[in-house]
């Protein structure tokens, strides 16, 4: 019988060869690892990928603990750590393709996911083809010779569409071609890559799996296919990570489950009260019908967490900045995936640069919420009152019209 999940989180990566009798894994800080015998020494280098310790960079006990945390969590044979999420996006990209290479990538990616693509890829002679996020069987079409790389952002960046993740997965395969996705949304445990066709699985571990908004770290969990290749092409452009930031995202993991259903709950709180605002447009919460792929979430995902946008139904700077800089509980911040919760706006002619071939079909500014875990009812109170004063900016508007 298999552990439940949440089981899983509390003992994932508590080997006690890690352990070494207490309940955590101890931090581990080494650049130097010193060897007694030749014979010991040929023993490392030989095993050098295999968690045996050998050099620093390689990783330490505290290294070892964290990538078999989050293979037991997501699946998959191997877990690759870069300092931060964009780097272990930009790195698996690159441990697969060469010049003369073409990658497909979804339109509503992360924006610097967009950046590498059309900025370090295209010097580097990698062409990036944007696809809608709404697309399914049609991915076959815009698939070349030259294709290797599928990337897949999982609820979108900012404007939240669910993909279709099983359906561009199988028919990327058979053109032999790798699947990625941006499974930071998921965290892990909403949604689980690798029983869809995923072969590697990024995670920004700065959001969910660290919890707290005091670490920059991300991941890579790959598949066997994949693994060997993600691992030694990472190794060999230098990616590592302090083992201090490691301890923190296994103490992290420990109460990902719990925390994650807490962000869920209010979210949907929350996104159900905007829903009956005037002021809104709809709602782009995956776990409700206005979100644009709401039934790929029905069918593929577990649970949902505290991020999600909402759609005022005007476009107006002033009566938007009025709602914003009047925030108590509410903070203006990028990342997520903390405690705390946040808040940010997009103009409609902000997505005239992050989007090429999906832009969205909406003339209102779009806020993007991450609910945290204060007290819920205070954040609707918070809302609220943005909410009043950005009407009576707009009533003054019209006053003077």
């Amino acid at each position: 019988m298999s552990e439940g999940k949440k089981t899983k989180l509390i003992t994932a990566g508590r080997d006690k060869k890690w352990t070494n009798g207490v309940v955590n894994p101890p931090v581990q800080r080494a650049s130097t690892v010193i060897f007694d015998t030749v014979a010991e020494k040929k023993h490392a280098i030989i095993n050098r990928a295999n968690k045996t310790l050998f050099y620093g960079r390689r990783g330490t006990h505290t290294h070892f603990a964290l990538q078999d945390a989050m293979v037991e969590i997501e699946g998959g044979v191997g877990c690759a750590l870069y300092p931060c999420g964009t780097a272990a996006i930009s790195n698996s990209i690159l441990a697969f393709v060469e010049a003369g290479d073409h990658i497909l990538m979804v339109d509503t990616c992360y924006e610097p996911t967009r950046d590498f693509c059309n900025k370090i890829m295209k010097k580097m002679g990698v062409e990036t083809t944007y696809f809608s996020p709404t697309i399914g069987k049609e991915i076959e079409e815009l698939i070349q010779p030259n294709t290797k790389v599928l990337f897949l952002e999982s609820p979108g960046s900012v404007t939240m569409e669910v993909q279709d993740v099983p359906t561009l997965a199988k028919i990327a395969h058979q053109h032999d071609i790798v699947v990625m996705l941006d499974n930071t949304w998921g965290a892990g445990v909403n949604f689980s890559p690798f029983d869809f066709g995923v072969d590697i699985s990024i995670q920004a571990a700065t959001k969910y799996i660290v919890g707290h908004s005091d670490v920059m770290i991300g991941t890579a969990v790959a598949n066997e296919k994949c693994w060997d290749q993600l691992r030694e092409q990472s190794y060999l452009m230098g990616q590592c990570i302090s083992p201090d930031d490691a301890y923190l995202a296994l103490r992290g993991i420990r109460t990902l489950d719990v925390r994650l259903r807490q962000h869920a709950e209010s979210s949907l709180k929350v996104a159900n009260w905007l829903q009956s605002r005037p002021e809104v447009d709809h709602v782009r919460h995956p776990a409700l019908e206005t979100c644009p792929g709401h039934e790929f979430f029905q069918r593929d995902f577990t649970g949902s967490n505290g991020l999600f946008s909402f759609v005022l139904k005007t476009s107006d700077t002033k009566a938007t900045t009025a709602l914003l800089d009047g925030m108590k509980h509410f903070s203006m911040g990028y990342s997520w995936g903390g405690f705390e919760s946040l808040i940010l706006a997009n103009e409609p002619k902000s997505f005239d640069h992050l989007r090429t071939v999906a832009h969205p079909h909406f003339t209102g500014t779009l806020i993007r919420l991450h609910i945290g875990l204060e007290d819920v009812d205070d954040l609707i109170a918070d809302l609220e009152a943005g909410l009043s004063r950005y009407n009576s900016v707009m009533l003054e508007n019209a006053a003077e019209l």
